[in-house]
């Protein structure tokens, strides 16, 4: 029979000592490891979520990875470059791409009666993925390009829509300066959509890309450049090489060398600002760990100190020093289970309320979504309650040494 067990059983179960002070700090030690449990769940699902959030939509504008003749983010004017059949082919045929697709970008100005707003025209093409405006579309729908003729419809996001004052079916009119020139198009809204990117979505309208290659003089197999879209974005340094050496230091029949940039490459501030938090999290996680080994330590203490008779007791009727030692490891590891259930329900359950219900509201202008967004994992779950409980066990080991130094017959006089 392990004794050591039922001792340390009746000991946490026991229904006696609720006025002694042991009691209480198991109490405190408890709810302090539930609570640091509790906020480093929160802490990494709302720093997965912020990060999958802003980094999905930075994707659906952009793609994973560009080719393209040149890169020219501020201004959006773009060199033409051409993209053969057999490269095509054989970008499709590697392992890692999931999706290509051409565009082209044309800045201008839209003007509705005493309005008027800078954007920027993206040109796209039949191969374009629509799944992301899909998903974020407000009103409307989007729109279909044939072979034959092109088309004036066009997808503008809710906040260009707000500003120029244009609902679904409105006609409205472009402005380009081409060459010194202004080029004028009339488009027709077709749907809207909205993304919660702010800095984006008052800057880009979707519309049929041969009405940049008509402003620009552009050959029909011409465009700005290619969006790939590559199937793992945690593997996007071993994509980028595998697609560099289908496509690195060649050029289209026009002498243009094909350029490559990764997402990270061309919203450098971004990321940047991302990886800020995972520094934010790790020390988040350092603290709470801090926090919950310090409550810890103090109610194991308490703990021996209130129950120094008993050791002495025990000692005296043969237990050795290591048998009390697992005693109180056994009482501190069921402390530390209960406090790992407590936290456990509180913090997945304060995620699953964020998740669904969207309680805490965000500036989107500034954080680039609307409410804190919360992902978590089952694999992010286990990893943190498994690395809590590990962390914990191997303080409380340590902490029990401190009962090699109790003498039976001091600790039986003990009051």
């Amino acid at each position: 029979m392990n004794y050591e067990l039922f001792i340390a059983k009746k000991i946490f179960f026991s229904k006696d000592g609720k006025g002694r002070i042991s009691h209480h700090m198991v109490r405190i030690a408890t709810g302090g490891i539930a609570i640091s449990l509790a906020v480093m769940l929160i802490a990494i699902g709302v720093v997965i979520g912020f990060k999958q959030e802003v980094r999905n939509k930075l994707i659906g504008f952009g793609s994973h990875i560009q080719i393209s003749a040149s890169f020219s983010n501020q201004t959006y004017e773009t060199q033409p470059i051409q993209f053969d059949a057999t490269t095509i082919n054989q970008l499709n045929n590697c392992p890692v791409v999931q999706h290509i697709q051409q565009f082209a970008t044309q800045p201008g100005i839209i003007k509705v009666d005493e309005n008027f707003q800078g954007i920027v025209l993206k040109g796209i093409d039949k191969d374009f993925n629509w799944d992301f405006f899909k998903n974020n579309l407000v009103e409307g729908d989007i729109f279909t390009i044939s072979d034959s003729t092109s088309s004036n419809e066009t997808v503008i996001s809710k906040k260009v829509a707000d500003m120029m004052r244009l609902s679904v079916g409105d006609k409205f009119h472009i402005y380009f300066v081409i060459n010194g020139k202004v080029r004028v198009r009339p488009l027709t809204v077709s749907g809207i959509y909205s993304s919660g990117f702010s800095d984006y979505d008052k800057l880009f309208i979707l519309g049929d890309i041969r009405h940049i290659r008509k402003l620009n003089q552009w050959e029909d197999d011409q465009c700005s450049g290619l969006e790939i879209e590559i199937k793992d974005f945690y593997e996007m340094d071993k994509s980028f090489e595998s697609i560099y050496s289908l496509i690195g230091n060649k050029r289209d029949s026009a002498g243009n060398f094909y350029m490559m940039k990764t997402i990270q490459e061309i919203n450098p501030q971004i990321f940047s600002w991302l990886d800020l938090l995972d520094m934010n999290a790790k020390v988040i996680l350092i603290l709470m760990m801090f926090v919950a080994g310090f409550t810890m330590i103090s109610g194991l203490l308490i703990l021996i100190l209130d129950r120094t008779n008993m050791i002495g007791v025990l000692k005296a009727l043969g237990a050795n020093n290591s048998s009390v030692q697992k005693l109180f490891f056994y009482v501190s590891l069921l402390i530390v289970g209960k406090g790992m259930i407590l936290g456990n329900i509180i913090g997945l359950s304060l995620c699953f309320l964020q998740r669904n219900l969207h309680i805490v509201k965000l500036d989107p202008d500034i954080y680039y979504v609307s409410s804190v967004p919360i992902e978590l994992s089952i694999i992010n779950i286990l990893l943190v309650n498994v690395g809590v409980f590990l962390i914990s066990s191997i303080i409380l080991k340590l902490s029990t040494f401190i009962i090699t130094k109790i003498s039976p017959i001091k600790s039986i006089r003990f009051e």
